[in-house]
């Protein structure tokens, strides 16, 4: 069956660094585009950042432009999202997301907690 896992979440402090990972498998990893979202207690979910199925293209929320990089290995079926100079309003659950036309899967979700 189709799973998506993240991982790599945690508590740390504003100005740090974290890498998450969503690990894929029941499906055709290389065909799918890739997204990281987030969810803050009380706002809606939000778009992150997202990568192509070969990882040509990258697209970024503005919030995170130039903080966060997204990226794809297909030999291992995963997908990154590097974070660095963390501030407390990137605190959120965060999801990642595989799209290929109208079909999509999520995962669970990680918990990134920025605090000092």
């Amino acid at each position: 069956q189709v799973q998506l896992v993240e991982s790599g979440g945690g508590l740390v402090q504003p100005g740090g660094s974290l890498r998450l990972s969503c690990a894929a498998s029941g499906f055709t990893f290389s065909s799918y585009a890739m997204r990281w979202y987030r969810q803050a207690p009380g706002k809606e979910r939000e778009l992150v950042a997202g990568i192509s199925n070969v990882g040509g293209s990258t697209s970024y929320a503005d919030s995170v432009k130039g903080r966060f990089t997204i990226s794809r290995d297909n030999a291992k079926n995963t997908v990154y999202l590097r974070m660095s100079s963390l501030k407390p309003e990137d605190t959120a659950v965060y999801y990642c997301n595989a799209r290929s036309g109208t079909q999509g899967y999520w995962g669970q979700g990680t918990q990134v907690t920025v605090s000092s």
